[in-house]
């Protein structure tokens, strides 16, 4: 039997200025993760959770929190930009054009705009990415820039090594 490993994400190096990745997973929003978000974050707009009152807005429905659009645009792009991250920087210059409802789903891509050796950790390097995310109608929705300080390869936090179990 061959043991194949897994995907483990990128490390500095891997990254290039230019480069895009779209983003494997898409998510469809559903009321419940609206709703549990709101809760958490205690987000008092009733615009996120009654349905009566959306109704009277322009909207005519409720509108998912756009913190949770943040979370899940920034969670989808983890396998490929942050897996390896030892700091998430900063996000900047988030942008929402259109609004996310239940029932959307939603998929992302990022891309790399700018990279550097750290000045002061010789462990890792800064990546600067634009990560944009957009519904099944191909709406963009959330557009955001978000800097990281990325692992180089050989500097990484080793992942622990598990025997596997014997089936049988």
């Amino acid at each position: 039997m061959a043991i194949k490993q897994g995907w483990t994400g990128r490390f500095y190096e891997d990254m290039e200025v230019e480069d895009v990745y779209p983003h494997t997973l898409g998510r469809t929003v559903t009321q419940t993760d609206n709703i549990w978000l709101t809760l958490l974050t205690q987000n008092t707009n009733p615009i996120h959770f009654d349905e009566v009152y959306a109704s009277q807005t322009a909207f005519k429905k409720p509108l998912v929190d756009s913190t949770f659009t943040l979370a899940l645009v920034t969670g989808q792009s983890v396998s490929d930009l942050s897996q390896n991250v030892m700091a998430n920087l900063g996000w900047d210059d988030i942008r929402l054009p259109n609004p996310v409802f239940e029932g959307d789903t939603i998929y992302s891509y990022s891309e790399v705009l700018e990279k550097r050796e750290s000045k002061s950790r010789p462990n890792v390097g800064i990546v600067k990415v634009k990560t944009v995310g957009y519904n099944q109608e191909d709406q963009v929705v959330i557009q955001f820039y978000r800097t990281v300080m990325v692992y180089k390869r050989d500097h990484a936090p080793k992942k622990m090594k598990r025997e596997l179990p014997v089936l049988g």
